[in-house]
């Protein structure tokens, strides 16, 4: 059922006695409050909802069956005890796929009409559940989309249930009491003045409603569920929009392109240092290009998007959307170098790369299209390409400490892990707590000589004497980083506020709020407030610092630092009538919340010294963090609790191949049981990121008498 018209007149027959109304699309339950309060015929009172739907973890031996939830707005749903309730394991948000092939759906328009979308097949295994707090009798009207975001219909209690029970085949429909979830379980609270009565959602909220209602902000924290944390904080915090045409693709918003345009200054000044030249190449790929090296072809097959039409015309041959560049650049290499004297040649280019084939997109971690640097570089020897290799690791290794205020490790990556196609590939490696997992930040690889065997990019060895000498092939490197930088930065070091910003890379370093303004406050005193923040301002700008002032109508001081305090404006400066008279301004910082007194008359250099203060201790706190979290691992018996734990693990290691797979079979199967798990679920499995150039001091690699953890034979390097 995917006609609003339809589903109208089916509620019609089961107690809807209003048609639905129509208004602005919306995405969240704040935008649709918005839209509803300037739309005619909307009734006094209402309810607001909220419909989720999430997957267990299951094996992928079984059929999917997804949970749907309906219940008040403000109603707390933890998916623990949803889950616990239906004894069902690990809920979890569920993806596009499972709302657009099952439900028929998409995000933003998500309600439990939905479920006469199911097909057969499917419907046997859904789950329902619904908030008893919009079945009591004196609910009232209940908001919810008739399938589109851009309508509404306003039912009661038992015209929902009436439609549920309409819908044949469900496995379950469960009534569950939100309230008594999110009751507190401690000893009884001091007493305190009874709370004002709540409003109906139609009616208009206080100015301190709005303020303190989550739906500003995120609605969940970062340890409770932080799949939906980090994508509540990219999308409120304006950072990044679902480009609804496109699965898997995002809008990256001018704040979020701002801290790429900040990497893409720093990082092309520490490359044009080193003597690489930007350029461009074509996004398209032939087919023969494309899989004349085979191992580099494999590594990225499933990944490949191929255009086969123009217009209305099937083309002759299949064009690929470049996965990445090595099969365009390195022909037009062999054209380019006749000589040793053409050596090294190196090229960077800044463009946009796709890889189709996932299931399960991530913003800035895993999209389908996604921003980049790529450098190809040519060398006569393969010390002169090692050098290089390390030398963009270490500007990679900048980037996320220097700017980001991200520590990560570098190392080289093992066997199963390097680059298809290349000989070795180096990385840095970060880490996110809250998930207890490693995340590649960039690689450089050093590519041999294979590619230029491939595509004959040879000259004269220039140490050869006599007229006849021999050919030699140059040794190739190539390196890449990406907008997963700013995801990385995102999740390290967001808060359950909101974005935390590290101030090289805010596009607001510091916001200017006039405060202590009231309904009695004079025309005159206003506007010397105004002029002062305004004034403060201009200060700023002119020695270097990027600052704004909110001078917003109809937003209260407490409102506005709630707004940029979600966006992770690193300093707020607050200007009132006392701060006037003192010649001062409170200034509060977002990544500790410390508040200080600034003197006005040199606010210049205490306001820069801040921000370089910040910066350092945020990159202190996540290298703190990320030290505690590096266990060094001994025995197997304490492998996977140390992982299970939340902390990477650091162990000897034999670097053999067969080893490394045994690893993560092994650890899986310690963890899981036999069984498989659903391959969208996170893989419990033990996956290596990097043997360390900076190896342990202690209890340090004996060689022969250090023994691999898993295997037992004598162990190389430590690996991560």
């Amino acid at each position: 059922m995917s006609d609003v018209s339809a589903l109208v007149s089916k509620l019609s027959s089961l107690g809807l006695n209003q048609q639905a109304v129509e208004h602005a699309a919306v995405d969240t339950i704040d935008q649709w409050a918005e839209a509803l309060a300037s739309t005619s015929g909307v009734p006094a009172k209402y309810q607001l909802t909220k419909t989720l739907i999430f997957k267990p973890k299951q094996p992928k031996s079984e059929p999917i069956a997804p949970v749907l939830v309906v219940a008040r707005s403000d109603s707390t749903t933890n998916a623990k005890a949803i889950g616990t309730q239906l004894k069902l394991k690990d809920l979890r948000f569920a993806n596009d796929d499972v709302l657009s092939t099952i439900f028929k759906t998409q995000k933003g328009s998500v309600s439990p009409f939905a479920l006469g979308n199911v097909p057969e097949a499917n419907i046997g295994h859904v789950h329902v559940v619904v908030d008893k707090a919009l079945l009591q009798a004196d609910a009232g009207l209940i908001a919810l989309h008739p399938l589109q975001s851009a309508h509404t219909v306003f039912i009661t209690g038992d015209t929902l249930q009436a439609f549920i029970k309409s819908v044949s085949g469900l496995s379950s429909v469960t009534e569950m009491d939100f309230s008594a979830e999110a009751a507190p379980t401690a000893a009884a609270p001091a007493e305190k003045k009874p709370a004002a009565p709540a409003k109906a959602a139609g009616e208009k909220k206080t100015t301190e409603e709005a303020v303190g209602s989550a739906k500003l902000g995120v609605e969940v924290t970062k340890s409770e569920d932080f799949s939906k944390w980090y994508q509540q904080v990219l999308t409120r915090s304006d950072m990044l929009s679902y480009y609804e045409e496109v699965s898997g693709c995002y809008i990256i918003r001018p704040s979020a392109f701002f801290v790429w345009e900040q990497i893409q200054q720093f990082f092309d000044a520490g490359i044009r240092a080193l003597g690489v030249k930007n350029c461009y190449f074509p996004m398209f790929v032939s087919r023969k290009s494309l899989e004349r090296e085979k191992d580099h072809v494999e590594g990225f097959a499933p990944e490949v998007a191929w255009v086969t039409r123009a217009g209305s015309s099937d083309l002759p041959e299949p064009v690929a959307i470049r996965p990445t560049s090595e099969t365009v650049i390195y022909p037009y290499f062999a054209k380019w170098i006749r000589s040793h004297r053409d050596l090294p040649l190196k090229t960077n280019q800044w463009c946009s790369v796709v890889r189709w084939e996932f299931k399960n997109p991530q913003p800035f971690l895993r999209t389908r299209e996604f921003l980049w640097q790529e450098g190809h570089c040519a060398h006569l020897t393969k010390e002169g390409a090692m050098t290089e290799v390390r030398d963009i690791l270490t500007l990679y290794r900048r980037v996320y400490e220097e700017l980001l205020a991200v520590p990560v490790i570098e190392g080289i990556k093992s066997e199963n892990e390097k680059f298809a196609g290349g000989d070795a590939t180096t990385t840095v490696e970060g880490f996110i707590p809250e998930a207890g997992r490693g995340i590649q930040g960039g690689t450089s690889h050093y590519l041999g000589q294979n590619f230029s065997k491939m595509v004959n990019i040879a000259v004269e060895d220039p140490k050869a004497v006599g007229d006849d000498k021999p050919k030699i092939h140059v040794h190739q490197t190539s390196w890449g980083l990406s907008t997963r930088t700013i995801g990385v930065m995102v999740m390290v070091h967001g808060d359950d506020k909101g974005l935390v910003m590290p101030p090289r890379v805010a596009e607001t370093q510091v916001i200017i709020i006039p405060c202590g303004l009231t309904a009695d406050t004079g025309a005159d005193l206003r506007a010397k407030i105004t002029d002062a923040c305004l004034g403060v301002e201009a200060r700023l700008k002119h020695a270097g610092v990027r600052a704004d002032t909110d001078l917003r109508d109809g937003y209260t001081a407490g409102f506005k630092f709630n707004h940029w305090e979600m966006r992770g404006v690193p300093v707020r400066l607050e200007i009132g009538p006392k701060d006037l008279q003192k010649g001062s301004v409170l200034s509060v910082r977002r990544d500790n919340g410390e508040k200080a007194s600034l003197a006005m008359e040199s606010l210049e250099s205490l306001l820069k010294l801040l921000l370089i203060n910040i910066q350092d201790q945020m990159l202190a706190r996540a290298r703190a963090t990320m030290d505690s979290r590096i266990k060094t691992v001994l025995k197997w018996d304490d492998f996977v609790p140390a992982l299970s734990s939340k902390c990477l693990v650091l162990i000897p290691w034999c670097e053999r191949s067969v080893c490394e797979d045994q690893i993560k079979e092994r650890s899986t199967r310690d963890v899981s049981g036999d069984e498989p798990e659903d391959e969208k679920a996170p893989s419990m499995g033990a996956k290596s990121l990097c043997l360390p150039f900076k190896q342990p001091t202690e209890n340090p690699i004996v060689p022969g008498v250090t023994k691999c953890v898993q295997c037992g034979q004598d162990a190389k390097r430590y690996a991560l």
